[in-house]
């Protein structure tokens, strides 16, 4: 059977739907930066995606090729995640999309090197006729972290977003954001297929202890 992060990982990928406190260990990513609202049609953000994939699907299949990767086992693509921000702005202001930062993320397996990674950039930009050159390797360690599952809309995540808040004061917590500590969503519903109430997506923020 496939190794599944999100089965494997419940931890990181299955949070409840109320505020909790996590450790995140170091990870590898398939990324690519932006600038932009999200939603505009055929904009950065959804040719990203486009990026995004063709990377990690060359990787997944790369088995069926003559590129061989060492420990390499066969697993699920992970879901797709976002590092999002504002310039010199503390948190997100959701009613500003157009300004949004982002880095657009998949995760990687830890076998996948950067020269696994260099491969599948030129190999699904020839075979998928797509400029896969601003995909980079990235590697993230969040460290200490809120999280919960916010269920609904992107536009009601404030509420969501509150509950963090709420949770931290009374823990003796704060946000630790920087232009490294970002909030970061990880969406576990495909939007194409699932209605917008109903769209579950992990939303976690950097922290430190007071």
């Amino acid at each position: 059977m496939a190794f599944d992060f999100k089965k494997e990982y419940k931890e990181f990928y299955s949070p409840k739907n109320k505020p909790e406190i996590v450790r995140v260990p170091k990870a590898n990513y398939i990324a690519v930066r932006g600038k932009g609202d999200p939603n505009e049609p055929d904009g950065a953000y959804q040719q990203a995606i486009g990026v995004l994939y063709a990377v990690a699907y060359t990787i997944k299949m790369s088995y069926k090729t003559d590129h061989r990767i060492d420990g390499f086992f066969e697993y699920v693509v992970p879901p797709l995640e976002g590092f999002w921000r504002l310039e010199d702005v503390c948190g997100i202001d959701y009613t500003d999309k157009s300004s949004f930062c982002w880095i657009s993320v998949i995760r990687l397996p830890d076998f996948v090197t950067k020269a696994d990674f260099d491969w599948a950039v030129e190999t699904a930009s020839k075979k998928k006729k797509l400029d896969c050159s601003k995909a980079e390797f990235l590697i993230v360690d969040e460290g200490l972290c809120v999280q919960i599952l916010h269920i609904g809309a992107f536009d009601n995540e404030p509420a969501t977003v509150a509950l963090m808040e709420d949770y931290l004061a009374a823990n003796g917590y704060e946000n630790d954001f920087s232009e490294t500590r970002l909030h970061h969503e990880i969406y576990l519903s495909d939007a194409r297929k699932v209605p917008p109430e109903r769209w579950k997506t992990v939303i976690r923020h950097p922290i430190r202890q007071l």
